[in-house]
């Protein structure tokens, strides 16, 4: 897809770098000021309780859902055999979905990366072939995947959502994906379903981005109808501006109009790729069956009235982008002059190349190590992030404070997939902890911790 941009390489840099002296406290890792907040333990069990990035607490809070990736075998999803939940308050752990399963470097059926409805006591997840459909379909891969809810009730109620029709002598079905759908993630209103796709019939065509809703034209037997959001360039045949690849996507509104993302780009001198923030537009006005599902031959088209802005270009974007509660700034990482990923935000109608400062992207943080897994606040007022393992509260509220970062762990344990709770009262995450196994052996595993927040203790030191 090609997009418009204004040439101004100079000004860019010049803007970039006035915002990144100007919002950013000279402050590092190892001088941030440490606010201590209980942490302990919630998992104990011998297996895997991988969160993985998703929104991963119930719509009341009172649980969380993870899937068991690593157990056996491998830490492939493919070999991952439940999808369960815990609850808070006790550590009980509930088996939601347990298919007939295969284990072993060609494995089915694969479930994993799973999420809460935000609303309503569900759970939808990745789920690739059924043991008995295997010899029709091959085992579990990328392209080789669909979303499947099934209820967070224990009673393991199953609702298929996206078709996969891979049909080569016909056009595919209106409203099927032919791939593989990933991280699929609902709106805060639960009324659209965003996710990552690869393609399995046109695989020149690299990964992309797309939506499915609820839908009466939706294929026979299943809830949602399926659509990209972005047709991407044929991979190695990009011209400048052209997207060749789109991933590490998020909403950013309540209501699913707009979903942010990070596009591989061709990069100016038609060589180089380059890795910048962009946003698919969803129109109030949009007409779902209006996409194009495509053939053996034809990529997929988005509906008619969606459209791609692009608010960076400077070629240095990274991790998965977050939207703010508002939908009103988007949230990821820079790489900076020494190559450290840092928090970055900005408008989402803005641009790296607005004259308006206002609008251009804000460095907050200056840490001496990568920051990871980016997580707003529900108030918008904070950005959490995970810095050498630990776990940093950065303001982002606008004042004196915008830009102070406190660390709230201090220690050598290694934190990952750090998930905020709907109430924005509680931080989950995975730690690697040695488990005793049932045959009385100690294994390394990934046990979920939380860090209960005192939020003003954490506002009142910003203010200090």
């Amino acid at each position: 897809m090609k997009l418009n941009c204004r040439h101004g390489a100079h000004v860019a840099f010049v803007v970039m770098l006035m915002v990144f002296i100007s919002c950013r406290h000279s402050e590092n890792y190892s001088t941030l000021a440490f606010l201590p907040m209980k942490e302990y333990q919630l998992s104990f069990s011998a297996k895997n309780h991988i969160l993985d990035n998703n929104d991963n607490f119930s719509s009341d809070d009172r649980f969380l859902c993870y899937d068991t990736r690593g157990t056996v075998f491998n830490n492939d999803i493919g070999n991952c055999k439940t999808i369960e939940k815990i609850e808070i308050s006790t550590g009980t752990e509930t088996v939601l979905y347990q298919p007939q399963s295969i284990t072993g470097e060609q494995a089915a059926p694969g479930v994993g990366a799973v999420s809460y409805h935000p609303i309503e006591d569900k759970v939808i997840f990745i789920h690739g072939p059924l043991v008995d459909e295997v010899k029709e379909r091959g085992y579990y891969g990328i392209p080789n995947r669909t979303g499947v809810e099934v209820s967070a009730d224990g009673k393991a109620t199953v609702t298929k959502v996206d078709m996969r029709d891979v049909a080569t002598g016909r056009p595919t079905i209106s409203g099927a994906q032919r791939g593989g759908t990933h991280r699929h993630e609902y709106t805060r209103k639960g009324n659209r379903i965003g996710f990552t796709y690869n393609d399995l019939l046109c695989q020149e065509y690299d990964r992309t981005i797309g939506y499915m809703e609820a839908n009466s034209a939706a294929p026979e037997g299943y809830t949602h109808y399926f659509v990209v959001l972005l047709k991407p360039a044929k991979i190695g045949e990009s011209k400048p501006g052209e997207i060749e690849k789109a991933y590490a996507d998020s909403w950013v509104d309540s209501e699913g109009k707009m979903r942010a993302f990070v596009g591989k780009v061709r990069s100016e001198n038609g060589i180089d790729y380059q890795t910048d923030l962009f946003v698919a537009h969803i129109p109030d006005s949009v007409d779902i069956t209006t996409a194009t599902s495509g053939d053996a031959f034809t990529f997929p088209e988005p509906p008619k009235g969606v459209r791609i802005s692009r608010l960076t270009h400077n070629g240095s974007v990274g991790g998965i982008v977050r939207g703010s509660e508002d939908g009103k700034r988007i949230v990821f990482l820079t790489k900076d002059e020494n190559d450290i990923s840092q928090i970055t935000v900005i408008n989402t109608n803005g641009s790296d190349l607005s004259d308006n400062l206002e609008m251009t992207p804000k460095v907050l943080s200056d840490f001496t190590a990568d920051a990871e897994s980016v997580r707003w606040h529900p108030s918008g007022d904070i950005i959490f992030s995970i810095v050498k393992g630990n776990i940093a509260a950065t303001c982002a509220k606008q004042g004196k404070d915008f830009g102070k970062t406190i660390m709230l762990t201090n220690d050598n344990l290694e934190r990952v997939q750090m998930v905020v709770s709907r109430d924005g009262s509680l931080l989950a995450y995975n730690i690697l902890k040695d488990t005793k196994t049932d045959q009385n052996e100690m294994r390394e595993l990934s046990q979920i911790f939380i860090l209960e927040l005192e939020m003003d203790k954490i506002n009142e030191a910003f203010s200090k």
